[in-house]
């Protein structure tokens, strides 16, 4: 990836947090590798490079700033926006899939060779997938060293390293410290095991009430809820069943994690941080919304607006379809019926073929696209975690019996998390666009909306809102 020295050189001396995780600051001079936006003294311009990723930094034997934590910066928007083999690779190594499946079961999901995967991941970050994953677990590691009584042992297997030496060299090379030393510096109070607690950084501004109403409006008691303390949610692992309370504060949200098993704390993160999209840029993508007359006066009133995505985008792609011409209210009636067998979690594809019809509180034509939809799935002809393209995933949905454009896009929108989807046809749409002056007919609408290109998924939930 090319990075343009000087303006990435104007964001560093400037200290602009907007750049922390677009790139990272590493001073040859010390070795040190630093987020944009670090409170350091600014190198010399002949002692700076200016890298594309943590990974790259450490790939090239940089160690990261103690201070700063530019490990722990939010995720590239870049990365997080893509749609192409490379922004879905790197969504897939943030969930685990290296540490459980390895660099054959990443390049197995995407379609393409181990040795062209690292070529295309190495020209773009900096660094090829095990070195993406390595860095991946050693800020997991970090993060249980300083928050749990684990004994360093347990934290090197949970964190998903091969070996306790091989955990030790990596903390040393990439932090500077042991990590009996980096245990010295834990701050935070201990908590129950199995329970960790985490911050979840973000560019700012981050508008959580939009957020939380949206989330907490479509909440299906059993799975997720919103009350005081946050919203909670149930996740499904990979290594069994967590639960994870979300309360945005200042310049972060904070992440309380309950763990059947700490292996699944990347996992549990990255799809927390997927959920609240939290890698997002919202002054890129304010700045293009504002610039409309009819949105500008909501995009002044409130910044940051996020798209709610998912933990799990099968769940997105069923309430898609249980919401088609029924209200917000009647699809969490039906949901509720639909997750009663299940202990807190909802369904997979599999099981959710094994329901028996009177599960589903549903006209027949319904219940046969969502046994459609989840036999694609459990057969493994739609990836709608993030290992699938966005273009052939909605052309895939749309080929479903029972599944038109507006379930596409909406699938699209928040399981995807393609920031460009959008639904002309949505009733609620419509009558945001009326109330906000623009044009209220589908054709119309979506002619409009070209100009909003490529965030017109953030264009839509700002009209949910007008509502």
């Amino acid at each position: 990836m090319e990075l343009d020295f000087d303006t990435c050189r104007k964001a560093a001396t400037s200290r602009d947090s907007r750049f922390d995780g677009v790139f990272v600051t590493a001073v040859k001079s010390t070795r040190i590798y630093c987020r944009p936006s670090c409170p350091a003294i600014t190198p010399k311009r002949e002692n700076v490079r200016f890298l594309p990723t943590a990974a790259a930094a450490q790939r090239e034997g940089f160690r990261a700033c103690l201070r700063c934590r530019p490990d722990a910066a939010p995720g590239s928007p870049d990365w997080d926006v893509r749609g192409d083999v490379v922004g879905r690779a790197m969504r897939l190594i943030a969930d685990g899939v290296v540490d459980r499946d390895g660099v054959p079961g990443l390049a197995g999901r995407l379609g393409y060779t181990e040795r062209h995967l690292h070529r295309m991941l190495t020209a773009e970050v900096g660094a090829g997938p095990l070195a993406l994953a390595r860095a991946q677990r050693a800020q997991t590691a970090r993060v249980l060293i300083e928050t749990t009584r684990l004994g360093l042992a347990d934290i090197a297997f949970a964190a998903g390293f091969g070996s306790v030496r091989q955990f030790n060299d990596t903390i040393r090379e990439i932090y500077g410290r042991t990590p009996s030393q980096m245990r010295e510096r834990r701050t935070q109070p201990e908590v129950d095991e199995g329970v960790v607690t985490v911050r979840l950084p973000h560019r700012a501004p981050l508008h959580a009430e939009a957020l939380l109403t949206f989330l907490g409006d479509r909440a299906v008691a059993g799975i997720d809820g919103l009350d005081e303390e946050g919203y909670h949610r149930n996740l499904r692992l990979p290594n069994g069943p967590g639960r994870a309370t979300l309360t945005p504060r200042e310049g972060h949200v904070a992440a309380t994690l309950r763990l059947t098993d700490l292996r699944d704390l990347a996992p549990a993160v990255a799809r927390c941080r997927r959920l609240f999209d939290l890698d997002a840029d919202p002054a890129a993508v304010d700045a293009v919304l504002g610039a409309d007359p009819a949105l500008a006066p909501m995009v002044l009133k409130e910044e940051g607006v996020r798209v709610p995505r998912a933990t799990d985008g099968f769940e997105i792609a069923v309430r898609a379809v249980v919401g088609q011409q029924i209200s917000v209210a009647a699809a969490r009636t039906v949901l509720r019926k639909l997750v009663a067998a299940d202990a807190g979690l909802f369904p997979t594809a599999t099981e959710l073929l094994a329901l028996p019809d009177e599960a589903f509180a549903m006209p027949e034509a319904r219940r046969r696209t969502l046994r459609g939809l989840a036999a694609a799935v459990a057969e493994g002809a739609l990836d709608l975690d993030g290992g699938g393209d966005r273009g052939e995933t909605v052309e895939r949905l749309k080929a479903l019996p029972g599944i038109g454009d507006w379930t596409a896009q909406y699938t699209a929108m928040r399981a995807l998390g393609d920031p460009d989807a959008f639904l002309p046809t949505d009733l609620g749409v419509l009558r945001g666009a009326r109330a906000a002056g623009l044009p209220d007919t589908p054709k119309a609408l979506a002619a409009h909306a070209e100009r909003w290109r490529p965030w017109r998924s953030y264009a839509a939930i700002r009209l949910w809102r007008m509502l």
